[in-house]
């Protein structure tokens, strides 16, 4: 099954969630292995079972908004480059995107992807915090905060 093929017709606040959340471990795969986002996603749903009958157990990722979660994937391993300048240019000097976490670079990544989508900049913000906070306990949503916040100050005012 192909994430393409899955029902996602009307997805939940909760799906959109877990879908990003699976996006950041997908994205954060595809970097440490090299794989293909291709080849990513389709473990992803063989192997973690992306679907309404799966469940947290096993590391599992139950429903999940497929179609976002292949879209975020996809389009952060196609428009990598220009996303990392964007990153780069606000990040503070002394934490250059290499020597960030590779989670951290992962959930940045699909953030900012999605900045200036279709769905509001600020509910975007909210979600990747949320996510953070799940990943890390320490100082990094205050800066996934504050980066966030810039890109999206700078995309409303067609500085990016």
């Amino acid at each position: 099954m192909t994430v393409t093929d899955a029902p996602s017709a009307n997805p939940t606040r909760r799906s959109r969630t877990i879908a990003r959340v699976a996006a950041v471990q997908a994205l954060f795969q595809c970097e440490q292995s090299g794989d293909t986002a291709e080849t990513v996603i389709s473990q992803f749903i063989r192997h973690r079972r992306i679907s309404s009958t799966a469940s947290f157990d096993d590391g599992h990722i139950p429903d999940a908004d497929l179609k976002l979660f292949q879209e975020i994937v996809l389009g952060v391993t196609r428009r990598q480059d220009d996303i990392d300048a964007k990153l780069s240019d606000v990040l503070p000097e002394q934490w250059p995107l290499p020597r960030l976490d590779p989670v951290l670079r992962a959930l940045l990544r699909a953030a900012v992807f999605e900045i200036g989508t279709d769905t509001p900049d600020r509910i975007i913000i909210n979600e990747y915090l949320d996510v953070a906070h799940g990943f890390f306990s320490g100082d990094e949503p205050k800066m996934v905060n504050g980066i966030l916040d810039t890109l999206s100050r700078r995309a409303n005012d067609g500085n990016v």
